[in-house]
């Protein structure tokens, strides 16, 4: 966890005592949380794992819902799963996608910063009206989000990354939307707002267009209707077909939307109370998936696959 120590030295140099210690409280409090329930869905899958081993001859084959392995003469329990793709990822993003459109809105012009529909809508509405410096004004979070969707894919082509120590585009990008997030901390209250809104909008489109996959199933970092509208059909179907697969599946689709209401509820707090430093914790929070990053590519590499 030293990776987070320069956070926790940004925000002792800034921060007073009461606002550090409220900081420090929240960020037990919502690792408690994540920890807490990725243990409980860690057992839960050795559970479901072990009750889908299947032979044939001398082949193990385990199946479950997000692997199929086979193996000759014996089992390897150990499974690498792609991280960009994890649940308990996927928790954390949605949460900072949650913080985000809170933190636009509360301190930075009333505006959320991900939806791009309803800056789309206003786009229009203002041209209509004949309104063009607001237009104008509505426009430039649209152009950086479609900046960071180009921004996105540039990377995810680069076959040799200039950072020696980061493997892969999504380690990448975390690193990009750190580097933002504490950035913006930093900046005064004179800033314009459509600055620090432009600025959000880049990263979370970054964000979206990088991770776009929850274990098997399409689904979106920084917006939840998608995610809410799949979770109904998924516990309908489930409810109806009494299908175990599709209630995981809806299980899933319902943490990303509660983690996303967690972010929102955070975000709320710590800028009422914090004002612009409040990004620093969707900051600390990148922080902590940048880890898991680097410690699942690190296990699997030293495993004996």
């Amino acid at each position: 966890m030293t990776i987070l120590n320069p956070l926790f030295i940004f925000m002792c140099l800034t921060l007073n005592n009461k606002e550090l210690y409220l900081y420090n409280s929240l960020y037990k409090l919502i690792n408690a949380i994540i920890y807490g329930s990725l243990y409980i869905n860690y057992c839960y899958n050795n559970l479901y794992i072990f009750k889908n081993i299947k032979k044939k001859g001398d082949i193990f084959t385990l199946v479950t819902n997000d692997i199929s392995i086979s193996q000759n003469t014996k089992i390897k329990t150990q499974v690498h799963t792609v991280t960009a793709e994890s649940m308990r990822l996927g928790i954390l993003l949605a949460t900072v996608g949650g913080f985000l459109d809170a933190y636009t809105f509360i301190c930075r012009g009333g505006v959320f910063a991900n939806a791009q529909t309803g800056n789309i809508v206003l786009l229009g509405i203002n041209i209509a009206k004949g309104n063009f410096r607001q237009a104008f004004m509505v426009l430039l979070p649209i152009l950086a989000f479609i900046l960071g969707a180009i921004v996105c894919e540039f990377i995810k082509e680069l076959t040799s990354p200039s950072i020696t120590l980061v493997t892969g585009s999504e380690r990448i990008i975390l690193i990009i939307e750190i580097i933002v997030l504490i950035t913006i901390g930093f900046l005064p209250d004179t800033v314009p707002d459509i600055f620090v809104t432009v600025v959000i909008s880049f990263v979370c489109s970054v964000q979206i267009c990088s991770f776009t996959k929850l274990v098997d199933s399409p689904y979106n970092t920084a917006m939840c209707t998608a995610n809410l509208r799949s979770a109904c059909q998924s516990a309908y179907a489930a409810f109806r077909k009494k299908d175990k697969k599709l209630t995981i599946k809806a299980n899933r689709y319902i943490k990303i939307v509660f983690s996303f209401i967690t972010g929102g509820a955070l975000s709320g707090m710590l800028t009422l109370s914090l004002g612009g430093k409040s990004i620093w914790f969707a900051a600390m929070i990148l922080t902590i998936a940048l880890i898991l990053f680097t410690i699942d590519d690190f296990r699997f590499r030293n495993s004996d696959f």
